[in-house]
């Protein structure tokens, strides 16, 4: 079994890297050439060093690889920073997946394709509307949003057209080590880490508090996603998520409460976005049915994020 993974140095591309291959597959994965990571250095033989937004190197890469299973999560992956490079955020998420769609049309017709979306699609919902399920309307409100809901109707087109079959993950926020500090809790798991090493002020900048989001650990995601893969059907969204919710508040006191600081608390308007969905929860019964169980409580996760940027702190 051959296995391509584009992001394979980001977050979620390593963890499934990690499980592709606890199962015995040849895993291969494609990286952008300034990205780098620890859990894929940049002279890894299993790691092709190629942009997903140029369709002659990609297609030299599908060439080469034939892959049997396409796992893609190559992309601008931020909502808060698509507000600020909105072009980019377009061509990388939404030429970019064309591009891995059409690849995998004219060099692995036969393959499993799977394509990261987002629980950002469904948009401008109100709290009443959760917990979301996947046959409701989808109205994205970000710019990240319109394209990761662009990327879910790019996958079913060609999943109808072509007969590719391809895989439509909803991913709520995936939680995890190895993560930049463009998320609240990276953020907020950064900022302890480096007043705990004594290198920042006791004082934590934050965003907005009030909103609520459905977390799940990226090894609780993944799994989800591998079992997609394996008992689901190709051209049905699936909501990757854990069907609770935690507010950003809460969220932000037991990171504190863990790392056992005393720290200020204080708004810093920077950070706040533009628009800001009030509570995103998902309903994960489709994926239950596919045999999947939560194995990580929030509390471990949440730990397991401090302890990365402990690490990374440095001494």
């Amino acid at each position: 079994m051959n296995v391509l993974i584009t992001g394979i140095t980001g977050m979620v591309g390593s963890h499934f890297a990690q499980a592709c291959r606890a199962k015995g597959w040849k895993t291969l994965g494609v990286a952008r050439f300034s990205a780098a990571s620890r859990q894929a250095a940049i002279d890894d033989p299993a790691v092709i060093r190629c942009d997903i937004t140029d369709a002659r190197s990609l297609a030299n890469v599908f060439q080469k690889v034939r892959p049997d299973v396409v796992i893609h999560m190559a992309a601008q992956a931020f909502n808060g920073s698509s507000w600020s490079m909105e072009n980019y955020t377009y061509q990388a998420n939404v030429l970019g997946t064309l591009n891995v769609l059409q690849c995998s049309v004219d060099y692995a017709p036969e393959a499993k394709v799977l394509l990261a979306c987002s629980s950002a699609q469904y948009g401008d919902i109100r709290p009443e509307d959760c917990p979301l399920q996947e046959d409701r309307p989808l109205k994205p409100i970000t710019p990240y949003a319109v394209t990761k809901a662009a990327t879910e109707q790019a996958g079913y087109q060609y999943f109808k057209n072509f007969g590719l079959k391809v895989y439509l993950p909803r991913m709520f926020i995936h939680v995890g080590a190895g993560h930049p500090p463009a998320t609240a809790i990276q953020n907020f798991a950064r900022q302890l880490a480096l007043i705990a090493k004594g290198r920042l002020e006791p004082v934590m900048r934050v965003g907005n508090l009030e909103t609520a989001r459905d977390f799940i650990d990226v090894r609780d995601g993944v799994h989800g996603m591998m079992c997609l893969l394996e008992n689901g059907a190709p051209g049905v969204p699936v909501n990757i998520c854990t069907g609770t919710v935690h507010s950003i508040r809460d969220t932000l006191n037991r990171l504190i409460s863990a790392s056992g600081l005393e720290v200020q608390v204080e708004s810093d308007p920077a950070l706040f976005r533009p628009t800001d969905e009030p509570l995103l929860l998902g309903d994960n019964s489709r994926l239950r049915q596919l045999g999947w169980r939560q194995c990580h409580t929030f509390d471990e996760t949440l730990a397991a994020v401090y302890a990365d940027w402990l690490e990374r702190a440095g001494a």
